[in-house]
């Protein structure tokens, strides 16, 4: 399922501009109906609305459609689908700085869990440098003492089949 891109904004200006239902915002924005309630009874918001007509992502005929039948249901531009497909062909590919201080663990889970990748490939899926993976594996980084093993799949730093592929292609060159 394809959501429009930062989904909080988008509901909060659907809210406050339009006369969508909670039920249509939810499922549009890929929300839980209480959850744009919520967004809808905040007094003080800490998210400013993005207008999701002028990015692209709406027509105003889709929401005039919408606002006339409550059952009607919002569509995501076909431009924004494909693109959004495209970019996930491509594997997971900004990580979020929260997340980013969780990549040491993934490498260290990587490099335990499957020891026929090559520094080079740790590096590629985890997107980090060959010198930071190396030093990881040779328990010489400045923060190994305060790294937590996780996978990074349940991080969400790589894909599962990502991974799949760089240990089959592994192997393969291995048996070579």
């Amino acid at each position: 399922m394809n959501y429009p891109y930062m989904p909080k904004s988008t509901a909060l200006w659907l809210i406050e501009n339009t006369a969508l239902t909670f039920e249509q915002i939810a499922e549009f924005c890929g929300l839980h109906e209480l959850e744009v309630k919520n967004i809808a009874d905040a007094e003080v918001q800490k998210i400013q609305g993005l207008n999701p007509i002028l990015n692209g992502q709406l027509t105003r005929e889709n929401i005039s459609e919408c606002e006339a039948d409550p059952s009607a249901r919002l569509v995501l531009q076909e431009a924004i689908v494909n693109a959004q497909n495209a970019q996930n062909k491509k594997g997971i590919g900004y990580t979020p700085k929260l997340l980013r201080q969780n990549r040491l663990g993934g490498i260290l889970w990587i490099i335990k869990n499957c020891p026929e990748l090559t520094d080079g490939q740790i590096a590629r899926l985890m997107r980090s440098t060959n010198p930071t993976v190396a030093s990881v594996r040779n328990k010489t980084h400045k923060n190994y003492s305060e790294i937590q093993i996780q996978s990074p799949i349940v991080l969400g730093l790589v894909s599962e089949s990502a991974l799949h592929d760089a240990v089959a292609k592994a192997e393969k060159s291995n048996k070579k």
